[in-house]
């Protein structure tokens, strides 16, 4: 490009300074837009100065309802404690016997009634030995009825049939013997034929004899020793008999109670220990959840406080607005050295679905016949924890009033869970409850969350 072309170019640029009046002064109309400016930004530096100079820090606050409790709504609460929350009874059940696990038909948390099989064990084995024993159980039966029946009507008339040929046999064995006497005084027969003579009549009377007594015991019938002695076989192979019975039945492990599994601790195919055994476990727990109490300590200096039957209030704090009636239901009979406390359980009265075994509980006592005075008493004001600050030795609470932060000094009165009863406040102020550790009386604030 020629160097005059770009002279030409860079002299379009420059500011035509044509339309200054004469004697190089702006003209009227520059002169106006720079005093409206000059104007604006004097206007907004004094504002910002004023702002800062009169409003101070205003400080982002957290605020809670304060309210009132009185004795028509709270009951005459004598005491307040916290506890856990335990189920009345807990069982833990075993396995009588030795066997593996074929079935078990529970979850955690399934709910169950009593008799309710839950637990199948392999029982082959129960029932061979069960058969076994009733086996012996009818061998020692029929051994009892023998005896005490006796020898049977065919059978005593086959003996007295024996025994009377055994007479008619020693008759003439007797005949015989006198012929042959004579006969050998004679010299007819020896000697030797009389003395085969005289043997065959002595067997013959000893065989007669013989078949006389069987006769006569099979008459009489069995001793009584003997008949004594099978009963008591026949007790033993029952009593065997019961207990392989049992254990035949103890391969089925049922609920021993209506209620809620808690924990279950066996699978299927797993080997599990007789009760009796040193690895003996428990193969599940379960409790009734509408029979549940709550664990309390209370210090000996609140016990005198309490008596047997002590209504009182609980509340829970996962459900904090949900309240339950309660009483004592069990005071232990020694203290607790260690920690000076006397272990106390309160019998919830009207339990429901919501509450848990070894939830974080609050118990308030309540008087046991509150008057009529006291039905309308002002008790305090609950404040959160967070709201009571400690200054120069008292206890303050800042309310929030018309943007602005206000002390009031309070007295405590009572714990309560989450805060504290306080005195000094009428109940429905808006308390602050969480602000910096510097804020004043008097100081201006901004609630969190509002415009």
């Amino acid at each position: 490009m020629p160097i005059d072309t770009k002279h030409d170019d860079l002299k379009s640029l420059r500011i035509d300074r044509s339309e200054r009046t004469e004697g190089g002064e702006p003209s009227p109309w520059a002169r106006r837009i720079i005093t409206i400016g000059i104007v604006v930004v004097a206007l907004l530096s004094l504002s910002v100065f004023a702002y800062r100079l009169f409003s101070g820090d205003v400080h982002e606050v957290e605020v809670a309802r304060a309210t009132a409790e009185s004795s028509s709504t709270a009951g005459a609460t004598i005491l307040s404690a916290t506890g856990y929350i335990v189920a009345h009874h807990k069982i833990q059940a075993n396995s009588k016997v030795t066997g593996r696990v074929a079935w078990i038909g529970v979850e955690k948390g399934d709910k169950v009634k009593e008799g309710q099989v839950l637990v199948r064990l392999e029982d082959q084995e129960f029932r061979a030995q069960y058969d076994q024993a009733r086996g012996m159980v009818e061998s020692a039966r029929a051994q009892l009825e023998q005896l005490q029946n006796g020898s049977r009507p065919e059978e005593i008339l086959q003996m007295e049939h024996n025994l009377s040929e055994a007479r008619a046999t020693a008759a003439n064995d007797k005949i015989t013997l006198d012929r042959t006497k004579n006969l050998v005084a004679q010299g007819v027969l020896s000697q030797q034929a009389l003395d085969d003579a005289s043997a065959r009549f002595e067997a013959s009377q000893q065989r007669a004899h013989s078949l006389e007594q069987i006769h006569r015991l099979a008459e009489i019938g069995p001793r009584q020793e003997e008949i004594s002695r099978a009963k008591g076989a026949l007790i033993q192979a029952e009593g065997q008999a019961a207990y392989a019975k049992e254990q035949l039945n103890a391969t089925v492990i049922r609920a021993p109670i209506t209620g809620t599994i808690l924990e279950r601790s066996a699978e299927k195919g797993e080997l599990l220990t007789g009760q009796f055994a040193s690895q003996a476990r428990p193969v599940f727990s379960l409790a009734n959840l509408n029979d549940i109490q709550v664990e309390l300590d209370i210090a000996e200096d609140d016990f005198a406080k309490l008596g047997p039957k002590q209504r009182a209030e609980v509340s829970v704090d996962a459900f904090p607005d949900r309240k339950y009636k309660g009483e004592i239901a069990e005071i232990s009979p020694e203290a607790n050295r260690q920690k000076a406390t006397v272990q106390v359980k309160v019998q919830i009265l009207n339990p429901d679905d919501y509450l848990r075994p070894e939830m974080n509980s609050t118990v308030r006592f309540l008087a046991d016949q509150p008057s009529q005075a006291a039905s309308s008493q002002h008790l305090g004001v609950f404040v959160p924890s967070t709201a009571i600050r400690d200054r120069e030795g008292k206890k303050i609470v800042f309310i929030a009033f018309k943007g602005k932060a206000l002390a009031r000094e309070v007295r405590v009165v009572a714990p309560r869970s989450g805060g504290q009863l306080v005195e000094g406040l009428n109940g429905g102020e808006d308390v602050i409850s969480s602000a910096p550790q510097d804020l004043k009386d008097g100081a201006k604030i901004k609630i969190k969350g509002q415009t």
